[in-house]
C-alpha cells in the first residue's frame, strides 16, 4: 500500500526515471497503464489523472512528443472503456439472474438491479460516463456497470469517445502547460491530491442537485 501511495504522489519522479531508463518504450507503458486502469475491473488502483498530468509535464520538457502522446492515450482510454463495457455486457446478465429476495446474495444479484441500471444509463448514462472519467476508481467501474445494465452500445460508444478525448486532453494539456511551473513541480504531491479533489467535485455537485430535485 505504501508503494502505491508513493507511486501516486511522486509519479512525476518515477515517470522521469522510467523515461531515462526505457526511452520510447515508456509510450507503451503509459498506454498499458491507462488501458488497464480504465479497462480492467481489477486494476482501479493504477494512477490515471496524475499519470496524465505528469506525462504532459514531461512532454513540455521534450521527453515526449505531445502530438503522439495525447492521441495515443486517448486511444488507450477509449479502448479500455470499450473492453470494460464488453466484459460487463457479457458477465452482467449471467450474474444478475436472481428473482428471489430470500438471501443476501439473491437480493444483491437480483435482476431488478440490472433493469434499474439499464434505465439509469439510458437516461443519465452520458453524464455518468463523461463525469466518471474524472473520478479515480469510479471510472473503472462505470463502463462495466453500463455494460451489465445493457446500455445501448451506440450511446455508450459516443460518450466513451467524447469522455476519453475530454479526460486525456484536459489532464495532459494542463500538465503540459503548468506542470513545469516551479511552484507546481516542487509541490507535486499537493497538486496530485488537488487533482483528485477537483475530479470528485462534478460528481458531488451532480449528487447534491439530484437530492435537491428529489426533495422538491
Amino acid at each position: 500500500m505504501e508503494a502505491l501511495i508513493d507511486l501516486f504522489v511522486h509519479f512525476d519522479t518515477h515517470l522521469e526515471q522510467f523515461v531515462q531508463t526505457y526511452g520510447v518504450w515508456v509510450y507503451a507503458l503509459l498506454f498499458l497503464v491507462i488501458f488497464a486502469e480504465t479497462g480492467l475491473i481489477v486494476t482501479p488502483f493504477l494512477p490515471g489523472d496524475s499519470l496524465l498530468f505528469a506525462a504532459g509535464a514531461l512532454a513540455a520538457t521534450g521527453a515526449f512528443n505531445i502530438w503522439i502522446l495525447v492521441p495515443l492515450l486517448i486511444v488507450a482510454a477509449i479502448l479500455g472503456d470499450a473492453v470494460n463495457y464488453a466484459a460487463g455486457d457479457a458477465v452482467g446478465p449471467r450474474i444478475f439472474t436472481s428473482v428471489d429476495r430470500t438471501s443476501f446474495w439473491q437480493r444483491l444479484l437480483n435482476r431488478d438491479h440490472l433493469n434499474k441500471a439499464h434505465a439509469f444509463f439510458e437516461k443519465y448514462g452520458g453524464k455518468a460516463i463523461i463525469l466518471g472519467r474524472f473520478v479515480p476508481i469510479v471510472r473503472t467501474f462505470v463502463p462495466f456497470v453500463a455494460g451489465a445494465g445493457t446500455m445501448t452500445y451506440a450511446t455508450f460508444a459516443f460518450y466513451n469517445i467524447t469522455g476519453g478525448i475530454i479526460w486525456v486532453g484536459i489532464c495532459t494539456l494542463v500538465g503540459y502547460a503548468f506542470g513545469n511551473v516551479p511552484v507546481v513541480r516542487e509541490n507535486f504531491t499537493l497538486v496530485a491530491l488537488g487533482i483528485v479533489v477537483v475530479s470528485v467535485l462534478p460528481i458531488l455537485v451532480e449528487f447534491l442537485r439530484h437530492r435537491r430535485s428529489s426533495a422538491a
